[in-house]
């Protein structure tokens, strides 16, 4: 099973109380509805992220080859306030061209170079966001803003295609759930593969409901990290597929592990990889106890394997968190004459640091986690 992060090249948040402002190399990206004393007029933030068009080709012509896939798009918390209820976060694929700039939130004076609330442009390039409508390819294209508080802006974007395809995706948060922001993606990318809409990245926004709404008790703020974060949870675009393969059919199938009292150890692991590095890590098994039966060789050299509902994951050594989790479909463990394998792509792990590999496996009714110091470590160099 695979799994492959790409990285935005550039992300910059839209405010309509600083409506010339960009904020493109800012750490933090940020959606709000804020009614505070300074100004009586709800004041709207939303988002935008854009993925190299090159790296999702490649990956989806030269990696995942025609296996099945699915692909997210990520972005992690940094802080949020005012989620008191059900709220949800709409994306949108963006559909106009941006530049990305290099201003942060309130710099004295505002950086005006890249986009902005008025202009994906910057300020006074006479380049404004579109309005609604269709456009050449077809699709029709829509924007939000409220004339009583702002002027028209604040990105435009891809409603639904001829077909009456929405390409909207939403998660809904309310006060005690998990902030990081995870949508499935398929729709929007296959597009963008297809040629059938440019890739213009992404828009991240309030429902409209919450938008450039005037009651004090709904002011939601969510903040994220951005591709210019000095952490380890810059936003992504995960792309899964299921390469998986098994020689565990017939007569093979004698060769299955059958009882969780077993010894494991993690091959084909030097302990040290670059960002660059593909590896096939081995999973060895064998039954501590092993039935005793007549034999001319030692029942500890044949090839044995865990049962096929077995899964990897990886985690971060410091944080403990998983940066792969268990996937049924996507990191299933693989088998071939050698034993018991799954294939690991190292970009989208973090650079000096340590991860840990954990093997969960079901056998005869039980779960089984394996992760006995199962350890590797990224570096930029060897």
């Amino acid at each position: 099973m695979a799994i492959y992060k790409l990285f935005p090249y550039k992300d910059a948040t839209l405010y309509s109380f600083y409506p010339d402002m960009n904020t493109g190399i800012d750490p933090i990206t940020t959606i709000s509805n804020l009614n505070i004393a300074v100004d009586s007029n709800p004041q709207v933030a939303r988002f935008l992220t854009e993925f190299v068009q090159e790296e999702i080709t490649d990956v989806i012509n030269n990696k995942i080859s025609g296996s099945q896939w699915d692909v997210d798009f990520r972005s992690y918390i940094a802080t949020a306030q005012g989620v008191v209820e059900a709220t949800d976060i709409s994306v949108h694929p963006l559909a106009q061209f941006w530049y990305n700039g290099t201003g942060t939130y309130l710099d004295q004076p505002i950086t005006t170079d890249g986009c902005a609330w008025y202009s994906p442009y910057f300020k006074n390039s006479g380049i404004a966001w579109s309005g609604s409508g269709t456009d050449n390819t077809n699709h029709y294209v829509t924007s939000s803003f409220n004339s009583n508080f702002v002027m028209a802006g604040g990105g435009a974007w891809y409603h639904s295609g001829s077909d009456g395809t929405l390409y909207a995706v939403t998660q809904s948060f309310d006060t005690r759930s998990t902030k990081d922001l995870k949508v499935n993606a398929k729709t929007v990318v296959e597009k963008w593969y297809s040629g059938s809409f440019e890739n213009n990245g992404f828009i991240t926004k309030w429902e409209n409901s919450v938008e450039f709404n005037q009651n004090k008790q709904i002011q939601p703020v969510m903040q994220f990290y951005s591709v210019d974060t000095n952490t380890i949870y810059p936003p992504q675009l995960e792309f899964k597929w299921r390469d998986y393969q098994s020689v565990l059919t017939g007569s093979a199938t004698a060769s299955i592990v059958d009882t969780t009292n077993l010894i494991s150890s993690l091959a084909e692991n030097p302990g040290k990889f670059t960002p660059e590095s593909v590896n096939r890590f081995r999973f060895n098994v064998a039954a501590k106890y092993p039935i005793k039966i007549y034999t001319t060789e030692s029942q500890f050299t044949g090839t044995n394997y865990l049962p096929t509902a077995s899964y990897y994951s990886i985690k971060d050594l410091d944080t403990n968190e998983y940066v792969v989790d268990y996937d049924t479909n996507y990191t299933q463990l693989s088998s071939d004459n050698k034993g018991n394998y799954f294939d690991v792509y190292m970009n989208g792990l973090e650079p000096e640091r340590y991860y840990k590999i954990c093997i969960k496996s079901n056998i005869n009714g039980s779960t089984l986690i394996l992760d006995d110091d199962y350890y590797f470590k990224i570096v930029n160099t060897l």
